[in-house]
Parts: structure tokens; sequence; C-alpha cells
């Protein structure tokens, strides 16, 4: 059986363009992939100098190809004046939060102290609130007594010279008698002037715990209120934060973005001709097509002999009918079969 093979090859302009796309790609699968300048390459243990060189080589190419592209580099914006007066505002807030209520903790803390307890502390700390002038007072009150009842021994001394009975036993009796009850007097009014000063001090004494404990309320309550304000400060501070977060990673990412496309722009630059000649060769498809051509049987070849013997026979017999031409045709026949 014989085989007969066609092809139809496309164009030849689409031909070479074919073997230019095979032969720029074979070249770019050579070529390392670097996203740093030249100052950042160096040779590393184990590399060779030929892998050395295509790297610094790749980097060159690589800062060309960054400032080239600087134009289209993605950017992100900065944050408006607006927001950074915004956000030093809030920073000054959380600081001062705590530190606002830190004054009235400690002057809570200084007053409340510790209360003394027993008969020895409890004077202690009532003779911390009596008056100081206190003895002054007492001084001078006993002064003017004692003044008055001299005054008052003097009268009745007058009144026995009067009567002449100064010196006798009745009016020392009378005299002594005065003396006693203006002692007794006396006694019992410096007393009472101590007594008066003790309980003006316990009084004070009782209003100072009162205050304490008031103070001691307050401070819970700053220590509450100082509490929700360090909340609020910890969340607007963790909110600004996440905010300068996305401000830096968006940074970020547009370096990484600008850095992509200059490192694989040549293999961008591969897939779009590689894509546009895929078009072009489709417009111009090859083809290859076979064909099998069967070998004859014996029976067929029997028969065309036969025929052809025939046809030389007659033409011999009956040269009007066919002529040698017709003979030499059938021979040429005969032997191609």
């Amino acid at each position: 059986m014989a085989v007969q093979t066609t092809q139809t090859l496309p164009p030849q302009f689409v031909q070479d363009l074919g073997q230019d796309l095979a032969k720029q790609v074979l070249a770019q699968s050579g070529v390392p992939t670097v996203a740093t300048g030249i100052t950042g390459i160096t040779q590393q243990p184990g590399e060779s100098a030929a892998d050395f060189q295509a790297r610094q080589q790749a980097a060159r190419e690589f800062e060309t190809r960054q400032q080239s592209l600087s134009g289209l580099a993605p950017t992100v914006a900065g944050q408006d004046p607006l927001q950074q007066q915004a956000q030093q505002l809030a920073v000054q807030s959380a600081a001062g939060g705590l530190g606002s209520f830190q004054p009235f903790l400690q002057q809570a803390q200084a007053q409340i102290g510790g209360i003394g307890t027993g008969a020895q502390a409890f004077q202690q700390d009532v003779s911390q609130f009596m008056s100081p002038y206190q003895s002054q007072v007492i001084d001078a009150s006993l002064a003017e007594f004692d003044r008055n009842t001299a005054i008052k021994e003097q009268q009745i001394k007058d009144q026995q010279a009067k009567l002449g009975v100064l010196g006798a036993g009745r009016a020392g009796v009378q005299l002594a008698e005065f003396g006693t009850g203006a002692a007794r007097e006396r006694a019992l009014l410096q007393a009472g002037l101590l007594q008066q000063g003790f309980q003006q001090g316990a009084s004070q004494r009782q209003q100072d715990i009162a205050n304490r404990f008031n103070l001691a309320q307050a401070q819970s309550r700053l220590g509450q209120a100082s509490s929700a304000a360090v909340g609020t400060d910890i969340s607007r501070l963790g909110s600004l934060g996440a905010l300068n977060q996305a401000q830096a990673q968006a940074e970020a990412d547009a370096q990484r973005e600008a850095a992509r496309q200059a490192a694989f722009l040549p293999q961008q630059n591969l897939d779009r001709f590689a894509a546009q000649v895929t078009g072009i060769m489709g417009g111009y498809p090859g083809q290859i097509t076979q064909t099998a051509i069967p070998n004859p049987s014996p029976l067929q070849s029997a028969l065309g002999i036969g025929s052809t013997l025939a046809g030389i026979y007659g033409a011999f017999t009956n040269p009007s009918k066919g002529g040698f031409g017709n003979i030499a045709s059938a021979g040429l026949s005969l032997l191609g079969k």
C-alpha cells in the first residue's frame, strides 16, 4: 500500500514569527528573575561566577525598567493634614486620660491614710484637732476668775471691817469657806474648758473620718472613671494604630506592585507577543494530509493484463480501429501495472 503525504505550510512571515517567538521563549527562560537593583545583588556561597554575572545583568535591567515605569508605578496618597491633626488630638486626649485623675488619686490616698484605734490612739487623734490656742484661752479665763474672786474676797473683808469683826473667828471661817468655794469653782471652770476643747477636737476628728470616707468613695469613683477612660483610650489608640498600619501596608503594597511590574515586564511583553503570534498563526493554519492508495489484488492485475493484451491483439488484427498509438499506450499501461 502506498501512502501519499501532503503538507500545506503557512506564509513565510508567519513561519518567521513562530521561529522568533520560540527563540525569545528559550532566551527568557534562562534569565533569572530579580526584584532589586544592582546594589542589592551579592554573590552567594556556592554561586558560580556565571550565575552571579547573570543576576547582576538582570538587576541592571530591572533598574532600567523601574526607571522607565516610574510614571506608571502605583502610589498611595498620604494622610490629609486634617487627619494628622485629628490623630494628634486623639493621642493627646488618650495620654491625658488616666493622667488627669492621678493628682486626685494621690491626694485621696494621702488623706485616707490609717486611722488609729484604742484609747491612746483616740486621744492622739483628738489632740491633733484641738485648738492650738486652748491653753491661752484657759489661762485667760482662770486669770479673770481669780481677779473676780479677789474682788469678792476684798468686799467680804470690807464688810467685816465695817462691822468690826475683821479677824474674828467667824470672819475667818467665812473667808475660808469663800476660798474653798472659789477654788472649787475655779477647778470646775478649768475642767469645763478642757472638756469643751476635747469635745470640739472629737467632733473635728469625727468630721475628719467622714471626710476621709467621702474621699475614699471619691477615689473609688475616680478609679472606675479612670478604668473606663483607659478602656476608651485603648480602643481609640487601637483604632489609630490600625489606621496607621493600613496606611503603611498600602504603601508597602504599592512598592511591591511597582517592583513586580518592573521584574516581570519582559515576561508580560513576551506573553502579549505570543498571544498576537498565536492569533496570526490561527488565521494561516498549516495542514498535513495523508492519503493511503491500496495495492491492486491479483484478480484485478490479471483482468487488467488481459484487457490490455486484448487491446493489443485487436490493434494488430484491426489496425484501422486502433492504430499503433493505441498499442503503445496499452503497452505502457501494462508496464505500469
